[in-house]
C-alpha cells in the first residue's frame, strides 16, 4: 500500500513538472523574458546610475543591495542555529 501511494505521488509531481515545461518559453525564443526592457536598461544605465566599475557589482551591491543582505542574513541564521543544536557539551540541568 505504501509503495502504491509513493508511486502515484512521484507520477503526478513528474506530470507537474512536466505541465510546467511545457509551458516555459522557448530557448533563444524573441519572446523570452530574458529579452525584455528591464535586461536593456541593466545593460546600458548600470554603470551611469550606480558608479559601479561593472555591470556585476553594479547588479549585487546596488540594484539588489536589499535582496542580498536579505539572503545573507537568512544563510547566517541558518549557520547560527545549526552551531546552537550541533553544540557539544551544554547546559546541565538540575532536577
Amino acid at each position: 500500500m505504501r509503495s502504491i501511494v509513493a508511486t502515484l505521488l512521484t507520477m503526478f509531481f513528474i506530470g507537474f513538472l512536466l505541465l510546467a515545461v511545457m509551458d516555459m518559453p522557448a530557448i533563444g525564443g524573441v519572446d523570452a523574458p530574458v529579452h525584455n526592457e528591464v535586461m536593456d536598461k541593466y545593460v546600458n544605465d548600470a554603470m551611469t546610475d550606480t558608479g559601479a566599475i561593472n555591470i556585476v557589482a553594479a547588479m549585487i551591491l546596488d540594484y539588489r543591495a536589499f535582496d542580498t543582505f536579505v539572503e545573507a542574513s537568512v544563510i547566517f541564521t541558518a549557520l547560527i542555529c545549526i552551531m546552537i543544536v550541533l553544540k557539544k557539551g551544554g547546559t546541565k540541568y538540575e532536577k
